[in-house]
């Protein structure tokens, strides 16, 4: 493709089109301060190939790697073990290269792995149905909650306090333009999340609950009764999942009821990669499908009589009339999606099931030993793979005295919500099958010594 740059005269005239007086008008809405107003400082201005590459990997060494050192990290991102054959296959240059399908007819190998995850996607979550994908875990759970105002034609949404406040933010983010009500709150660290509270605040007014299961500080929830409760006042339940390799031990969502179950896939087939591409997970109920956004593909036979592939439900704007949109996601993570997609294969449902087990014996292990450390309580007793400690004093900068000594012990609730007196002493732990004893043996000991 030529690249035609615009004359001034084609910017003036496309601005003057759309109504702003400068660039800059179209920067608004980021504030000020987060706005360049020159040359990156630090940046050379012209370096060779050679230079740059040297620069970069200099950098890189700065940072902290994963896989060095003890790795207690969660909270919406996991380290797991993805197998070689993973990255191999991913890389094949009819994967890699593949775009959107449009022409059905020379694209049935992305449509029937789309298929397939979808598939494997519905059975994860407990849902009819699961679509192509979406970006991750936090925009598909904002596309949950305007899809519930479409179904339900109410505009207040309740997100509970133990959902991640990523998402919440991002919601918020959105909320600002499209007129949706959040009732939002924050967690508390007690041993249980409140269900009844949720409950009690579910009136005629609401479009949906949002509910993170398990949730940011790691507690396992039945969802039942709380799907019986939104039911009764003809609201839906959302379920947002961060850790699908949990739902190879404990209930899934959609076999409580949920209408609507997201989530993002990352822990299944994706590096944790600086923070993405991710890939997020959307399923729901059979009866809401033609409200889902984004795309779903479906099997067929063609002419012959012969098996194949097609998108069957499109419901982004690049398709059909914008009016009638119920999204303007303009694609699906499908290299995250096909990785996913190999990796649940590879396991199996044995195999995810054996995964789980394992996550959970080590996260127990863990918290046993953790809760031993003077200073240490251990809020959440029932968990899958993740856990909340209190310390006996402020988290934050103890997690950042143990990075100094090249252990990520966690979380700190105090990142998460900065200024929240009640929650500064939490530190959300999380325990993979890639963490081993030495490392909590590493960790426990630190956090005598920090504590003492």
């Amino acid at each position: 493709m030529r690249y035609l740059p615009l004359t001034d005269t084609d910017r003036a005239d496309m601005l003057a089109a759309i109504g702003a007086s400068s660039i800059d008008d179209l920067f608004v809405d980021v504030p000020a301060d987060a706005r360049l107003t020159g040359p990156i400082a630090g940046l050379p201005g012209h370096a060779s190939e050679l230079a740059v590459e040297r620069h970069m990997a200099a950098l890189a060494r700065k940072n902290m790697v994963a896989g060095d050192m003890p790795f207690f990290l969660g909270c919406g991102a996991y380290r797991h073990h993805v197998p070689a054959s993973v990255d191999h296959l991913i890389q094949r240059g009819e994967f890699l290269t593949a775009y959107t399908p449009y022409q059905p007819e020379i694209a049935q190998g992305t449509l029937q792995m789309l298929f397939e995850f979808q598939t494997q996607v519905a059975r994860l979550l407990g849902t009819d149905v699961a679509n192509a994908s979406m970006y991750d875990g936090s925009t598909a759970c904002w596309e949950a909650v305007t899809m519930a105002r479409r179904v339900t034609k109410r505009a207040k949404a309740i997100l509970s306090g133990g959902l991640h406040p990523h998402y919440v933010s991002v919601a918020k983010t959105m909320a600002k333009y499209t007129g949706d009500v959040l009732e939002t709150s924050l967690p508390a660290l007690t041993a249980e999340t409140d269900i009844d509270a949720l409950i009690a605040s579910i009136d005629d007014d609401t479009s949906c609950v949002v509910v993170q299961y398990p949730d940011i500080l790691g507690r396992i929830a039945d969802l039942t009764p709380l799907a019986d409760a939104c039911h009764a006042r003809k609201a839906l339940l959302i379920a947002v999942v961060t850790e699908p390799v949990a739902l190879g031990a404990i209930r899934s969502p959609g076999e409580m009821d949920a209408d609507i179950v997201v989530g993002e896939g990352q822990s299944i087939g994706v590096g944790l990669q600086f923070g993405g591409p991710y890939v997020g997970l959307f399923g729901c109920k059979e009866k809401y499908v033609r409200q889902m956004p984004g795309r779903l593909c479906g099997e067929t036979v063609d002419a012959d009589g012969k098996r194949g592939f097609v998108l069957t439900l499109s419901t982004r704007e690049q398709h059909i009339r914008r009016e009638k949109a119920t999204s303007n996601i303009c694609t699906n993570s499908g290299l995250c999606a096909l990785a996913f997609s190999i990796h649940m294969t590879l396991l199996g449902e044995a195999g995810l099931r054996g995964l789980a087990r394992l996550n959970h014996a080590g996260a127990s292990a863990a918290a046993d030993r953790l809760a031993k450390v003077p200073g240490v309580e251990l809020v959440t007793p029932a968990f899958f793979n993740e856990f909340t400690l209190r310390l006996s004093r402020e988290a934050r900068p103890v997690v950042r005295t143990l990075a100094d000594r090249g252990i990520l012990a966690g979380v700190s609730l105090g990142r998460l919500y900065p200024g929240v007196a009640d929650l500064e002493n939490g530190l959300v732990v999380a325990v993979t099958e890639t963490t081993t004893p030495e490392d909590v043996a590493t960790l426990a000991a630190a956090l005598e010594e920090v504590l003492a």
